[in-house]
């Protein structure tokens, strides 16, 4: 049984929409809230993978790309038809990851990285913020990274889409600001998830190994964090690395 310190809420009917709910952190995140009671819509591109998670979670299963204003706008919708009702929590998990130089940066890359980690966030937050609004409540969890605050070789595009994650984010706290509506930028360090898998990097002596990196187990429990907090307490960074 979880122990529940202080004044955090219960999660239990509450609605949440996950965006990279097909694996890794997001779907550790959409597991973890269903378990918590919370009722989860799953967004990804593999609608395979989808179904999968769907039958751990009892989620709905909303296929989409997120970069694709169209397509998510009506995942957006059928979603609230679904959950009869805006989401009281918004995770934007979606991802992509790769390393290399400048130098050898295609065109590309670069758009892939900012078009999913960064526009996909921000459509996200625009097609949800208007029900939040009207509700006067509600939480949005942008996933970050220590990349968006620190600069690694080799991580431009990765570093580009996630400082930008964070401009936007602050933006958006402002015009928050006497809303009800909250929004947390989660930034963690390192973490295990199949985005390493091309990497390998317990062979490369300039990564980390993966035995010292967060778990996404770890990532989702600090998202259940914030969204237990009461309604007047605002977490709005959260940085989070291996002890």
């Amino acid at each position: 049984m979880r122990t529940v310190l202080g004044n955090a809420r219960s999660l239990e009917g509450q609605r949440a929409f996950i965006t990279g709910a097909s694996r890794g952190i997001g779907r550790e995140i959409a597991r973890l809230l269903a378990e918590s009671g919370m009722r989860v819509g799953l967004v990804g591109r593999d609608e395979a993978a989808l179904a999968r998670v769907a039958e751990e979670t009892g989620g709905w299963i909303l296929p989409c790309d997120v970069a694709d204003d169209t397509a998510l706008e009506g995942v957006l919708r059928r979603f609230e038809k679904l959950a009869d009702g805006p989401p009281d929590l918004v995770v934007a998990a979606a991802g992509v990851f790769s390393l290399g130089p400048i130098a050898t940066l295609s065109a590309d890359e670069l758009d892939r990285h900012l078009a999913v980690n960064l526009r996909g966030a921000i459509l996200t937050v625009r097609g949800c913020l208007p029900g939040l609004l009207s509700a006067g409540r509600g939480t949005l969890v942008l996933v970050g990274s220590v990349a968006g605050r620190r600069a690694f070789p080799g991580n431009a595009a990765y570093s580009a889409s996630k400082f930008g994650l964070r401009g936007f984010h602050e933006v958006l706290l402002e015009e928050l600001r006497g809303t009800g509506v909250r929004a947390t930028l989660l930034e963690p360090a390192a973490t295990d998830t199949g985005l390493w898998d091309p990497l390998d990097p317990d062979q490369d002596p300039g990564l980390p190994n993966r035995d010292a990196m967060l778990r996404p187990e770890d990532v989702a429990a600090a998202i259940r964090f914030v969204a237990e907090q009461p309604p007047a307490v605002r977490i709005p960074y959260l940085p989070i690395e291996r002890a």
